[in-house]
């Protein structure tokens, strides 16, 4: 499983000309799901994306996590980051997980997420064609592979 995280000042996900999901401090999460992945990746990364401490303290050093500042969490499927760029121009995306697999990990994530930061994550729709904007804060982008743990 692959993540992106963005710390924003505000992020949204618009479907259709509709506005699905909107937050404002927090963080932006991309999250790529491949056939080998387990609900071992989930709390691994699920853990770290509610610790990380990336947020600013008094002082202005990054010294506080999602739950310390009570941010919000957007969260978005996004099979891309399993691309495979390797071989020719046209990236291949063979390692990003079907749908039958993939929505049902996507779930978890955001469920297990969610009951880690004691409030609900907002979401996009898995396979939608969505419209998603932020505002990156500093900019913060992190991105983690669980199978790398780094």
């Amino acid at each position: 499983m692959k993540i992106v995280i963005q710390r924003v000042s505000q992020a949204s996900v618009v479907i259709e000309n509709a506005i699905k999901s909107v937050i404002n401090k927090g963080l932006l999460v991309l999250v790529g799901i491949e056939d080998a992945d387990t609900t071992d990746d989930i709390d691994f990364l699920c853990k770290k994306i509610v610790n990380l401490r990336i947020f600013d303290d008094a002082s202005g050093v990054m010294n506080l996590s999602i739950k310390e500042i009570n941010g919000e969490i957007l969260c978005v499927s996004q099979f891309t980051l399993h691309a495979s760029t390797k071989k020719g121009n046209r990236p291949s995306y063979i390692k990003a997980s079907k749908p039958d697999f993939a929505i049902p990990m996507y779930d978890l994530f955001c469920k297990m997420l969610g009951e880690m930061l004691e409030k609900d994550i907002q979401t996009g729709v898995f396979g939608a064609d969505m419209k998603v904007s932020l505002i990156n804060d500093g900019p913060v982008t992190i991105v983690i592979d669980s199978k790398n743990k780094e």
